[in-house]
């Protein structure tokens, strides 16, 4: 009698595309937030510091609410409602960032942020739920590999339209194009609904479980509270008031899953516990990783040797991939002034004033003459580095452990978790290479290098985020799923934030390299404490898959 194959469920590609539509929007706004931030003329003119804590505070608002999101999916909601409700109002908040207003701004983020909380834990417990038969279990990890590999199609293609409005049009029509590609993913969503409706199950509640009110009252209300406080405190414990409110917040949802754990039963307790420890080292990976949006997105901007010839910039203009900067008499320095503080011979600090971010460390006499257009490489363009990586290494990745898993010498999820780490410690070592290799006070470094550690940080992506979703799919208890994956969006909140209090100490640094290998440092630790703990996390995991 023939076997039959397990196959991956029709439901999977309704669910990437939706959540490829949501990552194009998503990382349409990384690509150019700090940029737009930064931008004296069509954006806000902010200092780099100021501006780095702000994208950081969005990143991990962003993945906070998930928090809210799951628990109300769990409860009340549905996944389904839940994730169209998201998506809308993602749509919203883009469509809002267009207008060139700074009160409408703050509208923006906080649309973005709660839509994220509804949508972003939601979809991934309906793939979780749709490899959850005994046919088709055991392709659950390869099919989250699949999952991200192909909603990054979406954060590959976003930064060439980005480029190409924000070049041709201005940012309003940047940020409108990702608030048309969430209503597609909406539409996707809605139309294939037959495939994904059997997985939307709420789960029963059990006497041991948190009501939604006592969770408004325990949890919500304080995190609010909290949140006030760190904000009106005087002084800056965190470095600035947004990351005082943002930490102090975290206390109560902190306590909430610490609370979650000891009030379980004996069962849910050890899976409970293997998870959050998880999720606190975690931490470290995405307050590396998501420097991306603005550490990584500075160095392309002013560090990196973005010029290429008129020859080039002809082909890859209609891409959206060129930026063409010149020097005007007329408004600089009134107009287009952008200032740097730098420590001179004497070791005082001076300002340089210079007409573009490119031009901030160099030599006058290396700038182009007044009216003499130069062609750029767009900054936003780098962004889309690591998402060409996914696609084209996450394949390799599956083919690896798939011909490990035939050998029997497959990594377990905790080692796979730890090596991800790793080699994201090996990504900001060759930044620091980099420096060492030019003196970025006064040249441009080889793109190149850029290009090497976003390859290197792909692959160390590859090992832990689409795994980590996976484990919480499969480990967690069937009634907490959601609420669970909630945990892994907080931990992620959490190093997101903290991504931006560590670039906006990008000038607190003499030698810049110190900065990479600070990251370098923290990425070591946390591998080693997951490897530590393998064996027990092994068996536990071991138990409930």
């Amino acid at each position: 009698m023939p076997i039959n194959k397990p196959k991956h469920p029709k439901g999977l590609p309704i669910l990437f595309l939706t959540e490829m539509w949501e990552r194009f929007g998503y990382y349409l706004l990384l690509g150019i937030l700090l940029l737009y931030l930064k931008d004296p003329k069509g954006g806000f003119g902010y200092e780099n510091k100021e501006a780095s804590d702000i994208v950081g505070t969005y990143l991990g608002l962003v993945y906070l609410t998930p928090f809210v999101g799951g628990l109300l999916a769990d409860k009340i909601l549905g996944y389904r409602r839940s994730i169209i409700l998201g998506g809308l109002l993602m749509s919203a908040g883009y469509f809002c960032l267009a207008v060139p207003n700074s009160e409408m701004f703050w509208i923006a983020v906080l649309l973005l942020v709660i839509g994220n909380g509804f949508f972003k834990p939601n979809i991934s417990t309906l793939l979780g739920n749709l490899y959850n038969n005994e046919t088709n279990k055991s392709l659950k990890d390869d099919g989250y590999n699949i999952f991200y590999m192909s909603i990054n199609v979406g954060a590959f293609i976003c930064n060439f339209v980005a480029a190409y409005m924000r070049n041709a049009y201005g940012w309003g029509y940047a940020f409108a194009a990702a608030g048309i590609g969430m209503l597609i993913g909406v539409l996707f969503f809605i139309g294939g609904n037959k495939h994904i409706k059997a997985a939307d199950i709420m789960k029963p509640a059990k006497p041991e479980d948190m009501s939604i009110s006592k969770v408004l009252w325990i949890v919500i209300i304080p995190m609010l509270i909290f949140g006030v406080i760190g904000w009106l405190i005087p002084g800056n414990i965190f470095g600035s008031d947004s990351t005082d409110a943002f930490i102090i917040a975290c206390i109560p949802v902190i306590g909430f899953y610490i609370n979650l754990l000891i009030k379980s039963n004996k069962d849910d307790k050890s899976r409970i516990a293997a998870l959050l420890s998880i999720f606190a080292v975690v931490i470290v990976f995405w307050a590396v990783f998501k420097q991306n949006a603005s550490a990584l997105t500075n160095y392309a901007e002013t560090y990196t040797d973005r010029q290429i010839s008129a020859e080039t910039a002809t082909y890859l203009k209609p891409f959206g991939m060129v930026q063409e900067i010149s020097i005007q008499p007329d408004t600089f320095p009134k107009y287009d002034a952008y200032f740097r503080p730098v420590k001179n011979v004497q070791g005082e600090i001076e300002t340089v004033i210079s007409p573009n971010p490119y031009f901030q460390n160099l030599d006058k006499n290396n700038w182009p003459k007044e009216n003499q257009p130069i062609q750029l490489i767009s900054t936003e363009i780098f962004q889309s580095i690591n998402p060409f990586f996914i696609v084209l290494l996450t394949p390799l990745v599956i083919s690896l452990f798939s011909l490990l898993r035939r050998r029997k010498r497959e990594p377990s999820t905790p080692a796979k978790i730890a090596w991800g780490l790793l080699i994201t410690g090996i990504s900001t070592a060759i930044m620091a290479f980099a420096i060492y290799s030019t003196d970025i006070t006064q040249d441009k470094s080889s793109a190149w290098w850029l290009i090497g550690s976003y390859a290197v940080v792909t692959i160390g992506e590859l090992f832990l985020s689409p795994i980590g979703l996976s484990l919480v799919s499969k480990v967690a208890p069937a009634r907490l799923t959601s609420l669970l994956m909630g945990g892994w969006f907080l931990a992620t909140a959490i190093g997101n934030k903290l991504s931006g209090v560590l670039s906006s100490l990008w000038d607190n640094y003499d030698h810049k390299a110190n900065f990479f290998w600070v990251n370098f440092t923290a990425c070591l630790i946390a591998s080693l404490i997951i490897f530590a703990m393998i064996k027990w996390l092994r068996s536990i995991i071991q138990q409930h898959t």
